[in-house]
């Protein structure tokens, strides 16, 4: 059965929310969600992550990402751009981007920040980049989504984001998790259309 992967990663949470977020869109349009997130990285060379998390999803492997339909990809902001563990490992794709399994594929990017103009957008830019090398096509929000109008908090035409607070403790509003839903839901339809013809089931609206 065809999955989208949603790969984070989540420092204290509110990325890792978004991802729930955005795998309930997926399995409303009627496609599995595939949870994975990828292990911190540390200054000290003989630091090593045991091979399975204590807690939470697993940590991704190249076979997701070959296998996927479609790839949901989100990150904290670090500076205006992705944070470093997410970028070492998509750094280490090299052979998948020989080979083009990712190539025409759908995408989409989500990110959380301590303030509103903390790089939201640029760390959602940052994070498209790589995948506009994989040869993916890369999906926004569309204004059609009605919170883009409404939101006070976060929320882009570059893909879902959140305002954790400067204390990172603020929730997910509402508004932010119908984005992620949102999202999650254009990737699920928008990889269901891609399939060959005879393949599709019904798409959820």
């Amino acid at each position: 059965m065809s999955f989208i992967l949603v790969l984070y990663y989540s420092r204290h949470g509110a990325t890792a929310e978004m991802a729930r977020q955005i795998a309930r869109g997926v399995e409303q349009a009627g496609l599995e969600a595939r949870l994975r997130t990828v292990p911190a990285i540390s200054s000290d060379c003989e630091a090593s992550a045991p091979p399975i998390p204590d807690s939470g999803p697993p940590y991704v492997t190249h076979d997701d990402l070959r296998g996927c339909a479609g790839l949901a990809l989100g990150s904290p902001t670090r500076f205006g751009n992705m944070a470093a563990a997410l970028k070492y490992f998509l750094d280490g794709t090299s052979g998948l981007w020989l080979s083009g399994a990712l190539a025409g594929k759908p995408a989409g990017v989500f990110t959380s920040t301590s303030s509103l103009h903390g790089g939201q957008e640029s760390t959602l830019l940052s994070m498209m980049l790589p995948l506009l090398h994989h040869g993916m096509l890369l999906l926004g929000l569309p204004y059609s989504a009605e919170d883009l109008l409404h939101t006070r908090s976060g929320g882009t035409p570059y893909g879902p984001s959140h305002l954790a607070g400067p204390d990172s403790d603020l929730a997910v509003s509402e508004e932010e998790q119908r984005l992620c839903q949102a999202l999650g839901q254009r990737l699920a339809q928008t990889a269901r259309s891609l399939e060959p013809s005879g393949n599709q089931g019904p798409i959820s609206s």
